[in-house]
């Protein structure tokens, strides 16, 4: 990934002058609300509201933030008990989907009790047109991208634990209000002589975004030749980070390079391993291949996505507790999000090259930010970088209280 130093990106902007608004990473605090499956999650409340006093207070993995006495409103949108968990019963709240880590979308119990900072202006923004920027925290010489978009609420931590920013598209939950600089999308437009919205600036961003130590920034151009071939790659990775977006058609390799299992995983795979010169991914006793290398080496923040997101699948848990509860043998479901997995980052590797020829080229004909002050785009307003005024149904406090807000 080149730095900020490269003639072509001398000019870039910080990306908080182009989506002002972000919210900090979630911080859950305990391990066990979070499950590769939905099943583990439903088994594991099931037991913490079965147990006694004593032993749920041990469950529960208690945090300074939260204890079995702590109070804890209703998430926005979500259906959840607001008594104190020392005395919180029934089923499982629904589990949601959450990007738990790069390219790692799991199932959560959306419970403002269990977890340490639930981020609720997060959840209120919420919607079937919500997309998010996660930015990744800045790890020296690490190579990968350095923001990555996702279609469901991400945790926002980056894998080596460096914090980094979530920044959703939209400021509202029902796809209006972008969170967007004022007056840029209607430049931009002008720029090039035809309507910019701003799921293309999200495109653009993905496609060209840099970071340093001084934090992810973005090229502009004023080349509208430029900047249609940045929109189209950048569509191209958003596509792929959600899985082909609900649609028909999924990611898939070429015919002939298709990963497939040539030998059954086993029950309890306990290793990884690539083997370069054959293109294989040997999982315990079983086999994979092809798996190009440029999926096994993919990394973000300095760490392989193939091998954490195994890890978080494997690793073992402490006898006894809750995240212990989870399947006892390898499900045939996630041996497909492997394949499925190993086919994204090849493609996402594939389009890396033209990116950077992009951005290579991103230096004649430079959008600045002299330019944006003097159209009095920027400097920011200060309520853009603030959450909007959202409230369109009341929220269960703690206690069944309702907030007046």
């Amino acid at each position: 990934m080149p730095g900020v130093t490269n003639d072509g990106l001398s000019h870039a902007l910080p990306l908080p002058d182009l989506m002002p608004w972000s919210v900090a990473p979630l911080r859950l605090g305990r391990s066990w609300p979070v499950a590769p499956d939905a099943a583990s999650l439903k088994a594991r409340w099931e037991r913490f509201v079965g147990a006694q006093a004593q032993e749920r207070a041990l469950l529960l993995e208690p945090s300074r933030a939260r204890t079995l006495h702590s109070p804890a409103a209703q998430l926005p949108g979500q259906r959840t008990g607001t008594e104190p968990l020392a005395r919180a019963a029934g089923p499982c709240p629904e589990p949601v989907r959450l990007l738990h880590g790069p390219f790692d979308e799991q199932w959560l119990i959306p419970d403002q009790r269990l977890l340490d900072a639930a981020r609720p202006e997060l959840w209120r923004v919420a919607g079937e047109r919500q997309l998010y920027l996660v930015e990744q925290g800045h790890v020296p010489d690490a190579a990968g991208p350095a923001v990555l978009a996702s279609a469901v609420l991400p945790e926002g931590r980056s894998p080596a634990g460096r914090p980094g920013r979530i920044r959703p598209l939209y400021r509202r939950p029902d796809g209006t209000e972008p969170n967007v600089t004022p007056g840029l999308l209607t430049h931009l437009s002008g720029t090039y002589d035809r309507e910019v919205g701003a799921e293309e600036l999200l495109a653009w961003v993905l496609a060209v975004a840099v970071r340093d130590a001084g934090g992810c920034r973005v090229p502009l151009t004023t080349d509208p030749e430029l900047w249609e071939r940045g929109v189209a790659l950048g569509r191209r990775l958003l596509w792929l980070a959600r899985r082909g977006g609900g649609g028909a058609e999924r990611p898939k390799l070429p015919g002939g390079r298709r990963p497939y299992v040539r030998s059954a995983l086993p029950a309890r795979p306990g290793e990884l391993v690539y083997e370069r010169e054959e293109e294989a991914l040997v999982v315990g006793e079983g086999r994979i291949s092809p798996v190009p290398a440029a999926a096994w080496d993919f990394t973000v923040g300095g760490v392989r996505v193939i091998e954490q997101w195994f890890a978080r699948r494997t690793a073992p848990a402490e006898p006894g507790t809750l995240a212990a509860v989870r399947p006892a043998t390898w499900p045939q479901s996630w041996t497909s999000e492997l394949l499925e997995l190993v086919t994204v980052l090849a493609l996402q590797a594939e389009l890396e090259p033209e990116c950077e020829e992009l951005r290579g080229n991103l230096g004649a004909e430079p959008l600045t930010a002299d330019e944006l002050a003097r159209a009095r785009v920027l400097p920011v307003p200060d309520g853009a970088r603030r959450p909007a005024s959202v409230l369109d149904h009341q929220e269960e406090g703690p206690g069944g209280q309702f907030a007046l807000m």
